[in-house]
C-alpha cells in the first residue's frame, strides 16, 4: 500500500483506524505453503486470536486455510465465516468441560492440553477424535511473555507426564488422532524448533492412529529495518525432510499442520492515528495522538516495538519524538524515536499492526474502539464500524430510578 492510500482512508473513515492489506496476507500465505511444498498433506490453520474480524476469516477461508481457535466464540465465528467444522481445530486452555463438549457437538477438532480434562472427556466421549497438546519444555521464542513451551508454562501436557497420559488413553479407549505443540511466538532459532519437533515425533510413536501432527507456529516477523525474522524457507526444507522420513517410518502419510497468526497478518496491518498535540518540555518533544493503549497495548504490555511513520510528511526532516496517547495512564508507544517532523493534525502510521492489536483493544477510559478497513484489490472496504456512545452503554443496566427513590426517601426523613 502507498502512504497516499492510507491518508485517503483516514479522510474517508476517520482516525484512529486499523487497515489491513489483503495482498500482503495472501503473499504470506503463499510463502508459507511454498516453503512446505514438499509435504504431501499440509494444513495451515490460521490463528483466529491474532485478528478475528469475520471478513479476515472469510479471506483466510478463500485461500484454503483451516482455522485455529481458542474459545467457543472463535469456533462460532469460524463457522459463520464459512469454515467447515472439520477444518477448525479448537485448542482452549483452562476452560470448562462443558465448553469443550459444546465445541465437540459442533463437529470441530478437539485439542486437549491437561490430564484432568482429557480423562473426563475421554470417559464420556471415547469415540470423539481428540488431539493432545504436548509441552516439550523447549522455549523457542525470544520473549518469555509470549513463549509457552517452557517448563513453568500453564499450556500443554508435560512430556514427563506421558506415562500417565498413556494410561488414561488405554483406560478410556479414546481416539487420539493428532499430536500438537506450540513453543511460543518469535521463533529465533530454527534448530531449537527442530529439537522440539524431535520430542513431538518421539511422542507420536506412542499412538498408532494419528492423522496429523501440529507443530504450532510462532514464526517471527521483522518489526523494524534490519530486524531478524524466522527463516521460513530453511525451516521448510529441514522440517519437510524430517517429517517425510517420520511418515515413512510410521507407515502412514500424515498431515503436517501449522497454526500461523502473526506471520500471516502482522505485516499486513497499519494503525493510523492523528496527532492532537505536539508538546515541548525541557528534555522531550511529545507527539500526543488520538489513541492510547486502549487501541494498541502491545508496546506497553510486551515491550513490542512498532515502527512509527509520519505519513503526512514522509520526506520531512527527522527529529526525535516520544509518541504518547490520550489515556490517563503512561501509554507511550515509542520513546525518542527518529520520525519525520510532526505537526498537529498529521497522521502517524504504526506498522505491523495486523496481529494482536485490534483483538486486544478495550474501552478503557470509556473510549471507543476504532474502525477496521480492508484494502483489497485497490479499494478500501469498511469491515468494522467505529464504536459510538450507544455501544459503550448498550449492555449497562442503569439503576437511575432505584437511586432517585432512595435519595427521595432520605430527603423526606
Amino acid at each position: 500500500m502507498k502512504y497516499s492510500d492510507l491518508i485517503s482512508i483516514t479522510e474517508q473513515f476517520g482516525a484512529p483506524v486499523y487497515v489491513y492489506d489483503s495482498e500482503k496476507i495472501t503473499s504470506q500465505y503463499k510463502r508459507l505453503t511454498n516453503a512446505f511444498k514438499g509435504v504431501g498433506n499440509l494444513r495451515l490453520n490460521y490463528a483466529a486470536k491474532a485478528l478475528s474480524n469475520i471478513s479476515i476469516l472469510r479471506l483466510m477461508n478463500s485461500l484454503g486455510s483451516g482455522l485455529d481457535t481458542v474459545s467457543i466464540q472463535e469456533v462460532k465465528l469460524g463457522l459463520m465465516a464459512g469454515f467447515a467444522p472439520e477444518s477448525i481445530i479448537y485448542t482452549p486452555n483452562g476452560v470448562s468441560l462443558e465448553e469443550i463438549e459444546e465445541a465437540a457437538a459442533l463437529g470441530v477438532q478437539i485439542n486437549i492440553d491437561n490430564l484432568s480434562v482429557l480423562e473426563q472427556f475421554g470417559s464420556k466421549h471415547p469415540d470423539v477424535p481428540v488431539c493432545i497438546r504436548i509441552n516439550p519444555h523447549v522455549m523457542a521464542g525470544g520473549n518469555s511473555n509470549i513463549s509457552v513451551g517452557h517448563i513453568d508454562s500453564k499450556f500443554g501436557i508435560s512430556i514427563h507426564q506421558i506415562p500417565h497420559l498413556l494410561r488414561i488413553v488405554e483406560l478410556t479407549k479414546m481416539n487420539i488422532n493428532g499430536i500438537h505443540m506450540h513453543t511460543g511466538s518469535d521463533i529465533l532459532d530454527i534448530d531449537v524448533f527442530l529439537y522440539a519437533s524431535e520430542i513431538l515425533f518421539e511422542t507420536a510413536k506412542n499412538f498408532k492412529n494419528l492423522q496429523f501432527i501440529d507443530f504450532g507456529s510462532g514464526f517471527k516477523v521483522p518489526y523494524k529495518t534490519g530486524d531478524i525474522e524466522t527463516n521460513i524457507e530453511e525451516l521448510g526444507k529441514k522440517l519437510t525432510k524430517r517429517f517425510n522420513d517420520f511418515c515413512a517410518d510410521y507407515g502412514k502419510e500424515l498431515t503436517l499442520a501449522f497454526e500461523p497468526g502473526k506471520f500471516l497478518v502482522s505485516e499486513a496491518g497499519y494503525f493510523l492515528a492523528k496527532v492532537n498535540v505536539v508538546k515541548q518540555t525541557t528534555s522531550t518533544v511529545f507527539a500526543s495522538v488520538d489513541s492510547g493503549f486502549n487501541h494498541l497495548i502491545r508496546p506497553m504490555l510486551y515491550g513490542a516495538q512498532h515502527q512509527i511513520v509520519n505519513i503526512s510528511n514522509p520526506s520531512g526532516r527527522e527529529r526525535y519524538y516520544s509518541v504518547v496517547g490520550y489515556i490517563c495512564e503512561t501509554d507511550t508507544f515509542g520513546n525518542n524515536r527518529r520520525i519525520n517532523e510532526i505537526q498537529e493534525g498529521d497522521i502517524l502510521a504504526f506498522k505491523n499492526a495486523g496481529a494482536y492489536c485490534f483483538t486486544m483493544a478495550s474501552n478503557y477510559n470509556s473510549r471507543y474502539r476504532p474502525a477496521e478497513v480492508l484494502w483489497h484489490e485497490g479499494s478500501a472496504h469498511l469491515i468494522r464500524e467505529r464504536e459510538t456512545f450507544d455501544d459503550i452503554i448498550k449492555n449497562q443496566v442503569d439503576l437511575k430510578d432505584l437511586f432517585i427513590q432512595k435519595h427521595s426517601q432520605v430527603v423526606v426523613k
